[in-house]
């Protein structure tokens, strides 16, 4: 249809200045513009119209004018309809969303860049359950596009996301003390937001989020997402750091993306075997909206820890942690859950060289090694463990004996820590009551609880008579 301004002033609906194409071709042609408003009554998608010619010399008259016969060609205006798209499809309480609608049909002047859903005609709502941007106006993203597309930043609710009632609202702003957002609805001083860009509407933490659009009289399309917090994440960028290196430490937490159009920051707490007491460190959004925070601590094995410097010795595990206060269902909004992360000062050994067994055998009470074992006789199964770390190892000693079918018959552990570079036999007794052959495997922990591996399996095969 003709331009979005209303009726064409010239529109006739019976035009008679048809032109021919060329000199004796027979072909006449005119250029009607279709008005978007006919007699007060606007036109809508999908319209039919009918084009009607009256021919006065039809195929086998004698002469012009003796017979007539009526020529129709019925067409349409175009109906393409439209479709509405959000970038993602879960967003935080505080994300900008961006907005993309595809309408063919509102590209009305493919020389101009176009608007569409400001006006009662094609109203565009983009709304939270809570609240709404009434008729926000979406722009062409270039002249003959059909593709139309604006920004909305949510805005949260008064909540005191980080858990420090330092930050964020003060006593007498009108505010929750503490609270790190300002929620509104509207443009940024909560006056009626226009689109495409100024847009703000307040979200909560388990919402909805839904655009729609009514691109034609009674026919609207919508695109929705959901609005939900997350669980962060902390971590430390290695798994181990030299005693006088520098260690970077990661916050994945999208929640705390509190302002998409700015770098956003806060504290965690950062501690080590040597200094419980630790710092304060504040890590920083690497960009504008990537919930992805890094802060970098100085190791010092001499000086106190100050600052962003921490107070470390080899063999310290070091420990990263901050307070999640936006949890998503099942918690409710008063929960809160300390999210940490660990490394270690020195050199990693990997779990199955940390305490090793070897020479796994069956031994008297004296410590002689037994090749046979008498019903009723009391035996130790021991094995050699040596912990070539340079810190405290600790371990549980299990031994599992299994007849020759392969069924357990015993199965016990002790637990204890090996200094740094320590050797230690541990050994565990065991009766057999019956004779035949057995099988003895040692296993080494790290704890009964925390079945990681320190050693293979050593195991050694015993015959009772």
């Amino acid at each position: 249809m003709g331009s979005q301004g209303g009726e064409a002033v010239a529109f006739d609906p019976e035009p008679s200045n048809f032109r021919e194409t060329g000199d004796s071709t027979g072909i006449f042609q005119i250029v009607i513009e279709i008005p978007e408003v006919l007699q007060n009554d606007r036109l809508e998608r999908g319209e039919e119209i009918v084009l009607e010619y009256t021919d006065w010399g039809p195929s086998g008259s004698d002469f012009v004018g003796d017979e007539d016969e009526d020529i129709n060609l019925t067409i349409f205006t175009s109906n393409f309809g439209a479709t509405v798209e959000l970038d993602q499809k879960v967003y935080t309480w505080t994300d900008k969303v961006y907005i993309t609608i595809v309408a063919p049909d509102h590209n009305f002047d493919s020389d101009l860049i176009d608007e569409i859903g400001n006006t009662n005609l094609d109203p565009i709502k983009v709304a939270t359950r809570g609240n709404d941007l009434k008729q926000y106006k979406l722009v062409e993203t270039g002249t003959d596009t059909g593709i139309f597309t604006g920004e909305v930043i949510l805005t949260g609710f008064q909540h005191d996301a980080d858990g420090d009632p330092n930050t964020g609202a003060k006593a007498g702003s009108g505010f929750l003390i503490g609270s790190d957002t300002t929620p509104r609805t509207g443009n940024s001083i909560g006056d009626k937001a226009t689109g495409p860009t100024d847009g703000f509407l307040e979200s909560s933490d388990d919402d909805g989020m839904t655009v729609s659009f009514e691109f034609s009289e009674d026919e609207t399309v919508v695109g929705s997402s959901l609005v939900r917090w997350n669980i962060g994440e902390t971590q430390w960028l290695e798994a181990s750091y030299p005693a006088s290196g520098t260690g970077v430490v990661r916050v994945v937490d999208p929640d705390l993306n509190l302002n998409p159009e700015s770098v956003d920051n806060f504290d965690v707490d950062v501690w080590s075997d040597s200094d419980a007491g630790g710092i304060d460190l504040t890590v920083t959004e690497t960009n504008e909206a990537t919930g992805i925070f890094e802060g970098t601590v100085f190791f010092t094995t001499t000086d106190e820890s100050s600052g962003h410097r921490l107070r470390v010795s080899e063999g310290d595990t070091i420990t990263a942690e901050y307070e999640d206060n936006t949890l998503p269902d099942p918690y409710t909004r008063a929960d809160e859950l300390d999210i940490t992360g660990t490394s270690i000062i020195g050199t990693i050994v990997p779990p199955l060289e940390r305490a090793p067994a070897a020479n796994a055998r069956v031994v008297d009470a004296f410590g002689n090694s037994l090749a046979e074992v008498q019903v009723d006789q009391q035996v130790q199964i021991t094995a050699d463990l040596a912990n070539g770390q340079d810190r405290e190892q600790s371990f549980a000693y299990l031994v599992q004996i299994q007849d020759s079918n392969g069924v357990t018959i015993s199965l016990a552990w002790i637990t204890g820590s090996l200094a740094p570079g320590q050797s230690f036999s541990p050994a565990l007794s065991w009766i057999p009551t019956a004779p035949g052959l057995y099988t003895a495997t040692v296993f080494v922990w790290q704890d009964v609880n925390n079945p990681t591996a320190l050693s293979p399996p050593v195991s050694v095969d015993i015959r009772v008579v």
